[in-house]
């Protein structure tokens, strides 16, 4: 009595169920026909499993159940596709094949997107360049009172320098004053007490990077007051 006991539950208990895949899409073949594949699926069925394709593809064979067919409307879902054929069954086929479609249409749009970037980028950088290659730094000795000069240099943000760093380093170099001021035309310059024009074009052609050819030394003389 117990025998048949246990063989009546154990006959109830699920059975496993042998599931064929398809070797070009990777879906069972009753949804083969959702993908891109579907005529290629054809033909590997018809060559793999002969049996199952005529059932499947033969006139007269029955129609696939209801269940198979898409919903007028697919919900929209975000999950991973495991989970989705897990959830849903053989509707996500088609959706699996639609997020697919979007995947990809996706990723053309960024790299579409990189490469404006990218292309942007390189513009940008071209034009400063040739920004730098064009653009002058002025270091100009001033003279003010009894004899006294200062050196005002201009220009050094157009080569990527720091003002403030630079004003900071020739303090320290030459134990004197340094600072940013602002200048007439509403720009910014480093001006160092004492006359160091000489030493300051060595920093910035060796330190600095700046190409000797865009650098140059003025002077600016105080005008003597008639008497």
């Amino acid at each position: 009595m117990a025998d048949i006991t246990n063989a009546e539950s154990i006959s109830s208990e699920p059975q496993a169920r042998h599931v064929i895949y398809c070797g070009v899409c990777s879906l069972p073949p009753e949804y083969c026909e959702f993908g891109g594949t579907a005529k290629k699926c054809k033909e590997w069925l018809e060559a793999e499993h002969s049996e199952m394709h005529e059932r499947l593809y033969s006139e007269g064979s029955p129609p696939l159940p209801p269940w198979v067919l898409l919903p007028p409307s697919p919900p929209q879902i975000s999950m991973p596709v495991h989970l989705t054929l897990v959830l849903l069954g053989p509707k996500t086929a088609a959706i699996t094949a639609s997020l697919s479609t979007l995947s990809v249409d996706a990723q053309k749009r960024a790299q579409k997107d990189t490469l404006k970037k990218e292309a942007r980028a390189l513009a940008a950088e071209a034009k400063s360049s040739e920004a730098k290659k064009a653009a002058k730094v002025l270091i100009k000795r001033v003279e003010r009172n009894k004899r006294k000069y200062v050196t005002a240099v201009s220009g050094l943000e157009a080569h990527g320098l720091d003002l403030k760093k630079v004003a900071k380093e020739f303090g320290k170099k030459f134990a004197t004053g340094s600072s940013v001021t602002k200048t007439a035309s509403g720009g910014e310059e480093v001006v160092v007490q004492g006359d160091n024009s000489d030493e300051i074009f060595d920093w910035v052609v060796e330190v600095g990077g700046v190409p000797e050819a865009n650098v140059e030394c003025v002077e600016d003389k105080k005008k003597k007051s008639g008497g």
